[in-house]
């Protein structure tokens, strides 16, 4: 049975950008037009070329494009109170662009029509018409998008109604209700769109909703629901304010939740990979916590549940991962059980069998978590304990001792020295090396160390390395805790390590990331 079939239309390159600390580049904007075109969205709008000079460009290069499934967009305003379409120099950016389709907002609200552009009822609807009905004999699709047409609509639902309808005659091939102010509740939305739909039969409706409630994608699924088959959103859910309707949620909700279609076929997978390029490419973080695509949206803490899921997954899993192309995690923490710790060893490639007393690990874990560790995020960690619980492991390195200072002298200025002595095999090393800081320092002495035996370690990178102070009441002898990223141009890995002495909290961190690189990482 075919499916009914929902238009998605993005707008991160245009309304997205209003997001505070969002700011593209054409190239940026480029990049994410590929992405979503591989994604399979079938419209992309990509800004205002009324209003700037890089969205002009943006157009020019997007035109030389060959995009597969998307259609791009250009949007703009109709024409100002007072003048006619063919005299508007923002009307004629839009049809510069050359875009195949063209998206005009106009206003529904009465509010609006008076107080904000100041203008008459009747004039307001003269120029949605006109200016439709201008672009439109230019062969081109055009989409209207109504402007807080559900405020609009409780204001004067027959006013609202009007505007549409002008919007109709001009030619519009879509009608899209916009809740512009995001205030609009789910179960007002499905009602007033199913009333137009019944007022305008045969005429394709849209929705375009903002998350000023938090209810964005609830009221994008009840305009749906409602009969709208065209959705307005973006990647990630950016957008002014609080954002606009996440088409990361949306269209996995769609096609599992609702049985309608919205990606081409076996494009659903992709959806992850495209919501983090989008984000690496807007320079934001993803939000570890967002549905279906975040890095915690199948991530497994209590001990219960993950007992569960190794029986079953649904069990605590409400899809398979993989249909949005995420995966399933187990975080190990004080809140572990022993499930937890048997998915980590099969994770690391570790028979149940082969650890000695996996017990004992789980209460040196929940013992080190009361401490100040947290290994819920440094999988490196808990793998090198599990490897070290092995009856015969044999440690690439033993730690004998350590030392750092940090020392001004005239002339000079601030300076670090540690040395460090290490067996390795029956042979014990003792080095010492300079550095920026004392970690720093301690890192190169055991590197020193270390290379004549192992020297792909020249090939590690302390990508990353972040101190966070427990209990900041107790001054400078709070617990400090210490998590480092290291990477070996095929992989990455993290560790952690806490302690009163933040010099000891980082090597231990180190001596863990050196440890998995050297034993475990690919």
């Amino acid at each position: 049975m075919t499916k009914t079939q929902v238009l998605l239309y993005d707008t991160t390159l245009r309304d997205g950008t209003q997001r505070e600390g969002i700011s593209l580049s054409v190239d940026d904007k480029i990049k994410i037009t590929r992405l979503l075109d591989k994604l399979g969205v079938h419209y992309i709008e990509g800004g205002y070329p009324g209003s700037n000079v890089k969205d002009r460009e943006y157009f020019e290069r997007v035109r030389e494009m060959e995009l597969e499934h998307t259609r791009v967009a250009a949007f703009g305003m109709t024409c100002r109170v007072g003048s006619k379409p063919e005299d508007d120099p923002n009307i004629q950016a839009l049809l510069a662009a050359q875009t195949p389709v063209i998206t005009f907002v106009g206003k529904s609200w009465t509010l609006h029509v008076t107080d904000v552009i100041r203008a008459t009822l009747e004039e307001n609807l003269r120029i949605i018409r006109e200016s439709v009905a201008y672009a439109k004999v230019r062969d081109r699709e055009l989409i209207y998008d109504a402007e807080h047409f559900f405020d609009g609509y409780k204001a004067d639902a027959d006013y609202a109604l009007d505007t549409l309808l002008a919007a109709a005659d001009g030619g519009a091939d879509t009608l899209v209700l916009c809740d512009t102010n995001g205030g609009t509740m789910p179960w007002e939305i499905e009602e007033i769109t199913r009333a137009v739909q019944a007022a305008l039969p045969g005429i394709p409706l849209g929705i375009h909703t903002h998350n000023d409630t938090g209810l964005a994608e609830a009221n994008s699924l009840a305009g749906i629901r409602a009969g709208a088959l065209h959705l307005q959103g973006t990647m990630n859910g950016y957008g002014e304010r609080c954002g606009n309707a996440n088409l990361c949620t949306l269209i996995p909700n769609i096609e599992l939740k609702m049985g309608l279609a919205a990606l081409p076929e076996g494009h659903l997978a992709h959806l992850a990979s495209a919501a983090r390029a989008v984000a690496a490419t807007a320079n934001q973080s993803l939000y570890r916590q967002a549905p279906y695509v975040g890095q915690s949206a199948f991530a497994h803490k209590g001990g219960m549940h993950v007992a569960a899921m190794r029986r079953t997954p649904l069990s605590y899993q409400h899809i398979d991962p993989a249909l949005v192309g995420n995966e399933p995690r187990v975080l190990v923490s004080e809140l572990s059980g022993k499930g937890s710790l048997l998915s980590k060893a099969e994770e690391a490639g570790i028979a149940p069998e082969e650890i000695a007393d996996l017990p004992q690990v789980l209460e040196r874990i929940k013992e080190l978590e009361r401490r100040g560790f947290i290994f819920e995020g440094a999988d490196a960690s808990v793998q090198v304990m599990l490897q070290r619980a092995k009856p015969g492991y044999v440690p690439p390195f033993e730690m004998l001792d350590f030392m750092a200072v940090v020392e001004h002298r005239q002339g000079r200025g601030i300076f670090a020295e540690a040395a460090v002595k290490v067996r390795v095999g029956d042979q014990v090393f003792h080095t010492a090396a300079e550095g920026n800081g004392p970690v720093n320092a301690l890192d190169a002495a055991l590197r020193k160390a270390l290379l004549p035996t192992y020297p792909r370690l020249a090939e590690f990178d302390l990508a990353d390395y972040k101190v966070h102070i427990l209990e900041g009441e107790d001054g400078t002898a709070a617990v400090t805790r210490v998590v480092i990223d290291m990477e070996n141009g095929k992989s990455s890995w993290t560790t952690v390590g806490a302690s009163a002495n933040i010099i000891e909290a980082s090597w231990i961190a180190l001596a863990d990331a050196v440890e998995y690189g050297l034993a475990i990482a690919g």
